[in-house]
């Protein structure tokens, strides 16, 4: 019997199967094809946790699959922490479907083990939950959630007890303790009357919200007597059916911002998400709603974050009268130039500011005109999580921290990428430059004008199935074997494989040590301080391609990335032409 049926069978034959997944089963029982899609491998529990679409199966996420994984968490918890029974774990959850539910059965799962649990009466963005860890200081955080993927998704990220994600070495200890599990099936749970009758479970409603508010004070660049008074700033601000409505609009009020317009239709919590083609505010067709209502009401900026309040995308006016969509890379680099501009020179000559390696340089140009260093991570905000933790040992100074993907951070109170603080602050730094008579568009001109236009873009390839994972191979290989010396008419002038920890210095070939963790990545840094970056996605079928330019004008930049993209696809077509 095949592995797949074998798990089938062990599923519809369990009498006490969840009955909703049962008839689910049921349904689709002589539907081969769907079964063994549903069957033929577990989800996998990765550096971000885990993720997949809600239903029966080992590759769906459902009560056993979350079981599954708490089940090893549990273990790796009380093998590797101290104090966690009494220190416990924090739960939160967005709006997503059976979020709450899972969130519940996760607390059932490590009652099991002795471990008290803190988990939310209602929805609560990611970026609370970062913070719940360290406020209530346990051992862990859980957060039931599936960012801005499609409605039938939801997944569970684990946060450590520095209230950061797990980073590879964590996640790779507790998915060995995952996978020591043979049967989902036979995880022991306790009730939640019997979690409650044991104190295992305290509901949490408005006191970390509060306790996070009262952080807000310390992220704001402006003089207590301007930051006291109203601002004169017209907002439009949408949730897109998440997490973020509350906080953002008691944060916009702490910054007393007065005139803020909602997306009516948008704050409805909606798993469905309805009015958008996709809950992401890195695709514009999110801010559709937000522009009408911008339109409407003269608004001088757009606010929009995903479902679980991690990412944030904005928009303001430009000289035709229309909304412009900045980019993560633009609006990192505007935070970037408008916090040092308001620092005292005192703190900037040990500050640092983080960014990932597929970031633009910008913010490198940027942060050095004022004698800041620029520290790079790995993709991903678990790893700037990871860099501010060590600046509390080593004494180093964070200032801010962000990645392309519209994700940022502008005090470590939270440890990973926070919309609310970025939403008040892109509102503070919007009203700053209006006083000045500019727009961010203007400063984000006059920041081009000194330090080069830059460009940034991404680009990817599905190859899915058993022959696409080779394909994906055979590339990273082929460009590892036979590397570019010259890409576009430019000059390679450093290349950089993380897979092997390496930096080689063209044409000496001269080589230093990186000092980043290992990953499937290499990054070509080209002369006039362009570059490429080629990964293998880690959660789908694709190769991905970031590209970054700089010109002497937006033509010059735009053209070169334009030849840039035209030789690595021409690469990709003549490998994948090879391995036919």
């Amino acid at each position: 019997m095949n592995i797949w049926k074998k798990a089938y069978e062990k599923w519809i034959g369990n009498e006490q199967l969840h009955p909703p997944l049962k008839k689910e089963l049921q349904s689709i029982q002589y539907n081969e094809e769907k079964l063994q899609e549903l069957f033929h491998k577990d989800l996998t529990f990765g550096t971000g946790g885990i993720r997949g679409v809600v239903g029966a199966g080992t590759n769906r996420l459902n009560i056993y699959t979350i079981r599954k994984v708490i089940h090893g968490l549990a273990h790796y918890l009380l093998a590797n922490c101290v104090n966690v029974k009494d220190r416990g774990v924090v739960i939160a959850y967005d709006n997503r479907y059976m979020s709450k539910e899972f969130a519940i059965e996760t607390a059932k799962t490590l009652g099991v083990f002795g471990i008290k649990t803190y988990v939310f009466t209602s929805i609560r963005p990611t970026p609370l939950l970062s913070y719940a860890v360290r406020y209530f200081g346990t051992v862990a955080g859980v957060m039931i959630t599936a960012s801005h993927n499609p409605p039938e998704y939801n997944g569970l990220k684990v946060y450590n007890e520095d209230g950061g994600q797990l980073i590879p070495e964590e996640a790779n200890e507790v998915m060995q303790e995952i996978q020591k599990l043979d049967n989902e099936l036979k995880v022991p749970i306790l009730s939640e009357i019997e979690l409650e009758e044991k104190e295992l479970l305290i509901w949490v409603e408005n006191e970390v919200d509060d306790a996070y508010l009262q952080e807000f004070v310390q992220i704001t660049r402006q003089p207590n007597d301007v930051f006291q008074t109203k601002r004169d700033l017209k907002i439009v601000f949408t949730p897109l059916h998440g997490t973020a409505y509350d906080l953002v609009r008691r944060g916009l009020d702490v910054f007393h911002f007065p005139e803020v317009h909602v997306v009516e239709e948008q704050i409805i919590s909606d798993p469905e998400f309805k009015t958008v083609e996709s809950p992401n505010p890195e695709e514009h067709q999110a801010f559709q709603l937000a522009m009408e209502k911008g339109y409407k009401v003269d608004a001088d900026i757009l606010l929009a974050t995903d479902p679980d309040a991690d990412r944030l995308g904005v928009a303001v006016k430009n000289k035709a009268g229309t909304y412009t969509v900045l980019t993560g890379n633009q609006l990192g680099c505007l935070f970037i130039d408008y916090i040092l501009t308001h620092t005292d020179p005192i703190f900037l000559k040990n500050g640092r500011i983080l960014k990932t390696i597929v970031t633009t340089e910008l913010a490198t140009s940027v942060a050095e005109s004022y004698g800041v260093e620029v520290v790079n991570t790995l993709t991903g905000f678990k790893y700037i999580a990871d860099e501010i933790r060590q600046y509390d040992e080593t004494g180093e100074t964070y200032l801010f921290g962000f990645e392309e993907s519209y994700g940022y951070l502008f005090s470590g109170f939270v440890r990973d990428k926070d919309a609310i603080q970025a939403a008040v602050m892109a509102c503070e730094m919007a009203e700053f430059w209006k006083r000045q008579g500019k727009t961010l568009l203007d400063v984000l001109e006059d920041l081009y004008e000194k330090h080069r236009f830059h460009v940034e873009d991404m680009t990817s390839i599905t190859l899915e199935g058993v022959s696409g994972t080779k394909q994906i191979e055979a590339i990273m290989n082929d460009v590892r074997d036979n590397p570019f010396t010259e890409i576009a008419s430019l000059q390679v002038e450093k290349i950089e494989d993380y897979l092997v920890g390496e930096r080689k210095i063209l044409p000496e070939e001269r080589q230093e040590t990186l000092d980043l963790p290992k990953e499937n990545t290499i990054k070509y840094i080209l002369e006039n301080n362009n570059w490429l970056c080629l990964r293998p996605s880690g959660t789908e079928p694709k190769i991905k391609c970031y590209y970054g330019v700089s010109g002497k004008s937006k033509e010059e930049s735009k053209i070169r990335l334009t030849s840039l993209k035209g030789a690595i696809e021409q690469r990709f077509d003549q490998i994948l032409k090879n391995i036919k």
